[in-house]
C-alpha cells in the first residue's frame, strides 16, 4: 500500500514542513512525557511542586487525547 501527498510549496509550505518534521515532532513530544513522568517518580519535591507537576502531566495528556495524538 502506498500514500502519495502532494504539496504545491507556494501555497502549502507550512503544511509540508510539518508533514516532513512529523517524526522529530513524535520524539520530542515523547521525550516531554518521559522527562514529566521522571521528575513527577523520581524527583524528591515538596507537596506543592509536586501537585504542580501533576496538574501539568495531567493537561499534557488531555491536550495529547483531545488532539488524538497516541504516544505508546
Amino acid at each position: 500500500m502506498k500514500a502519495i501527498i502532494e504539496y504545491n510549496l507556494q501555497d502549502d509550505q507550512f503544511e509540508f514542513d510539518n508533514a516532513v518534521k512529523s517524526m522529530k515532532m513524535f520524539f520530542a513530544l515523547t521525550e516531554i512525557k518521559d522527562e514529566l513522568r521522571s521528575i513527577w517518580k523520581y524527583e524528591e519535591l515538596k507537596e506543592n511542586q509536586f501537585e504542580m507537576v501533576e496538574r501539568i502531566r495531567e493537561k499534557f495528556f488531555e491536550i495529547l487525547q483531545e488532539n488524538e495524538i497516541n504516544l505508546d
